[in-house]
């Protein structure tokens, strides 16, 4: 049977059943995007990590036209400078199975490779097909009325007028919507709004009919439904969010799969509106190419040279990373003295330079890697907000509720008052300067009156607008803000921690930390976040692991519990003893300007003023000596300090810190195998001792938490600089924030994910180089295999190549690379 007849047998009915599933898992590939007020940085190629990575990039090109590695100029470059050796392209040659290639051959090969430029799918949909008949982006406006409904549907309150009913099911809304709009009609698709008519209203019944009608091959149909997200991937990831959220607090999920319907029936629609004897040719024939497609597998030859040097690329920096740790031999951790101070830092690679630094202040101050939750997922309610926000890392559900508060329940109740106050003339104000007939008017009588505070904003003597902690909030008072332990009632809502459960968390987040003993007179829990002004994607540069928001909430929970004495008592009597003089201290790292504020000083008793001082000037030093490293890489060669400050408070900035860019090594072993090593801002690092955890528990939640949220960072960086079109979000100086989710590229189109390519390039070069994290552990290698063993989707990283697994001996040396399939190879 010819191709072109296998494609005209009408597909069989799909039951619903089988149509549910086939859908789902057509979403699953998809992975989430969360909104702008907590910016989680999310790995791209979350839903295909089952997959090796060479198929997924194959995949991906075919069909998205989405590119997984960058053009061969990029890394002909590197061979040139001597960063890829031979021995490198060697060595990725054997890993792909191409013992034979000659490695002279092929790099002498690659001086006649040009960057060709980046391809479109190799698979088409109706609206491209329509294309060549018409000669009309019916893409680009398919993309376009998309958006703009669901801009309006998942709208979380920017939009003052809401056209989409947003209290009706993704597809009833968009169905309800495209009934009434004459726009389709108006740009050449007649009869579009009763062509829409027709379709069921349920979402899958419609999905059926539209299919019987695009007559999809059935083993071609998984492949179809990609590209459909994949072309309009930003709204996609939304929805994918919504079920994620959804399915983690055990709720039904089901937006992705409504969307994804809307996507099948604008196709049918199409397909009729535009109906034409050429259209119905040029479809049969895009129908023909999607079923080769679909059972193709095999690597393109220009796809698999690019892989191969991507491969070299990461095995040169990996034998740098390795080369770090052999030339720097370290006994195993010994009981020390007393320390002046213990800091617990969050594992963010920007922590890497400050601890360094320092250690290298005051050798006595020891400072500790953790996940910058500090082992207490609370779900965190502000002062004068109803709800909360969940302060810990995605991947697993918030605990008990916190309300912030200030200890004077006069002062309290004030600075509730005029928050809400605030609030709500922020609201009047927002709609007198957005109204259909105020806003003309405002713009004349108004304008001068914001003259002075352009100009003080503009120099950087003032904040376009308040810190969002501070906002409604007098300065004074906003320095008084702590948080409430007490239970409580709060809207219907339990909050607070009962004691037994402060005890459960205090223990659980010490013996993570393998802090058990030898307790400084200092602790300090310190959280991060960043400081910027006129930067959508601001709390992507906050933390990780406290879900796209800063860490304070969390330092400010975790030492108000380990100092409470009643939580002490039974700490001790669970064998772990905190001396009376040890005060946790919760602090506040800002990776902007490499400051460190302490949140509770006036806990510290007055017989450690002077410690406390002493402390000070050593986060001072610190901090200093961090920007003037720091202020290199940002091209700044004079007034570091100022500089670097100005740059949190300047709204043209748009590059105010590298945040993550670089990250390249996660290393899960005690602090002495890396004290002395320069990671120059671009490792992640866990304290971990083998050792003292007993059942290997302790690295079983690293490998599956701390561990999968790095890969993630550094995915989405990966991703951002390969293929910034399909997975960044482009220029930022274009940016329009819509929905008050996330930003547009211009006026129109895809909802935009990843991170902006300022974000990732200095204009001159890549800031970060596309590089696939080698996570180096101390631990032995039956107990790392049992938990790759027991969690699939850690073997999936591993496996498959998204990382690289790699096991530290007992001298501090890396020795050995996981291979797959549970199999290590000596070094």
């Amino acid at each position: 049977m010819k191709m072109e007849d296998q494609v005209l047998v009408r597909p069989k009915e799909i039951n619903k059943t089988t149509l549910v599933d086939t859908l789902r898992k057509a979403c699953k590939k998809i992975a989430p995007v969360w909104p702008l007020e907590n910016f989680v940085a999310v790995n791209p190629y979350l839903g295909l990590t089952d997959q090796n990575f060479e198929t997924v990039a194959q995949q991906l090109a075919t069909v998205g036209g989405i590119q997984m590695t960058l053009p061969v100029s990029f890394y002909r470059n590197k061979i040139k400078e001597g960063k890829i050796t031979p021995k490198d392209l060697k060595a990725a040659f054997e890993k792909k199975f191409i013992y034979e290639a000659d490695v002279d051959v092929f790099i002498n090969q690659l001086e006649n490779r040009s960057d060709a430029e980046q391809k479109g799918a190799a698979i088409a949909s109706v609206s491209d097909v329509a294309m060549q008949v018409s000669k009309q982006d019916w893409t680009r406006f398919v993309t376009g009325r998309i958006s703009t409904w669901a801009a309006s549907y998942f709208d979380n309150d920017q939009a003052i007028w809401k056209a989409a009913n947003q209290q009706a099911g993704v597809f009833e809304s968009w169905k309800a919507e495209a009934e009434v709009d004459l726009t389709s009609e108006i740009t050449g698709l007649k009869g579009f709004r009763k062509t829409v008519k027709v379709l069921p209203n349920h979402p899958l019944k419609a999905a059926q009919k539209a299919l019987d009608i695009l007559a999809i091959p059935e083993e071609a149909l998984p492949t179809y439904l990609h590209r459909l997200l994949l072309g309009v991937g930003g709204w996609s990831a939304y929805a994918a969010r919504l079920d994620w959220d959804n399915e983690l607090y055990g709720k039904k999920g089901g937006a992705s799969i409504e969307f994804l319907a809307v996507l099948i029936c604008w196709e049918a629609c199409l397909l009729q509106c535009l109906d034409g004897q050429q259209l119905r040719s040029l479809w049969l024939k895009a129908k023909n190419e999607l079923l080769v497609a679909s059972g193709n597998t095999e690597i393109s030859q220009e796809l698999s040279e690019k892989l191969v040097l991507q491969e070299a690329f990461d095995l040169a920096v990996q034998r740098e990373i390795i080369e770090k740790f052999q030339g720097s031999k370290t006994n195993p951790p010994q009981k020390p003295d007393r320390p002046k101070a213990q800091a617990i830092f969050c594992i963010d690679v920007r922590s890497e330079v400050y601890r360094r630094n320092l250690e290298q202040v005051d050798r006595r101050i020891e400072t500790i890697g953790f996940a910058g939750f500090f082992a207490f997922p609370i779900h965190f309610v502000p002062i004068a907000h109803n709800k909360g926000e969940a302060q810990c890392p995605v991947l697993i559900p918030a605990g008990p509720t916190i309300l912030e508060e200030i200890p004077d329940k006069v002062a309290n109740k004030s600075a509730y008052n005029k928050r809400v106050l605030g609030h709500q003339v922020s609201e009047v104000w927002k709609s007198f300067k957005s109204g259909a007939v105020t806003c003309f008017s405002f713009v004349s009588p108004m304008g001068l009156s914001y003259l002075p505070k352009l100009f003080t904003d503009s120099f950087g003597l003032t904040r376009p607008v308040p810190h969002p902690d501070q906002a409604g909030l007098d300065a004074k008072v906003s320095k008084q803000k702590g948080i409430s332990l007490n239970v409580a009632n709060h809207h219907r809502e339990t909050v607070g921690i009962p004691l037994d459960l402060q005890v459960e968390m205090a223990k659980n987040a010490l013996n993570a930390m393998s802090l058990t003993e030898n307790f400084a007179g200092f602790v300090l829990i310190v959280g991060h976040g960043s400081t910027t002004v006129n930067n959508p994607h601001a709390t992507g540069l906050d933390c990780g692991a406290c879900g796209g928001r800063s860490g304070e909430a969390n330092a400010k929970v975790a030492a108000a519990v380990l100092n409470a004495k009643a939580v002490r008592k039974q700490l001790k009597d669970e064998g772990i003893a905190i001396p009376e003089d040890t005060v946790f201290l919760a602090c506040l790292h800002d990776t902007t300007t490499d400051t460190i504020r302490i949140y509770n000083e006036q806990e510290v008793p007055a017989t450690q003023s002077e410690a406390l001082a002493d402390l000070k000037s050593s986060l001072a030093k610190a901090g200093k000596t961090a920007r003037a490293e720091r202020s290199l890489r940002m091209a700044i060669h004079k007034n570091e300090d100022k500089a670097i400050i100005a740059r949190s408070k300047d709204w043209s900035q748009v590059r105010p810190e590298w945040g993550l860019a670089g990250c390249s090594a996660f290393v899960v072993a005690p602090r002495e195998r890396t004290k002395n090593l320069n990671f120059s801002g671009q490792s992640f690092l866990h304290s971990y001792q083998w050792k003292k955890d007993k059942g290997f528990s302790i690295l079983e939640l690293i490998m599956t938490a701390p561990m999968v949220v790095t890969s993630w960072i550094n995915l989405q960086y990966y991703g951002s600089t390969v293929d910034n079109k399909n997975f960044g979000s482009g220029n930022k100086t274009l940016h329009n924030v819509t929905s008050g989710l996330g930003v547009l590229e211009g006026y129109s189109g895809d909802l935009r994910v990843g991170l902006p390519m300022q974000s990732v390039h200095d204009g001159e070069n890549y800031q970060h180089e596309p590089l696939r994290l080698n996570v180096i552990i101390e631990a032995p290698i039956d107990a790392m295999n049992a938990i790759i063993e027991r969690h699939r989707s850690v073997k999936d990283l591993c496996d498959n190549g998204w990382i690289y697994l790699l096991a530290m001996d007992e001298h501090g040396e890396v020795a050995y690379r996981y291979v797959g399939n549970l199999h290590w190879e000596a070094l």
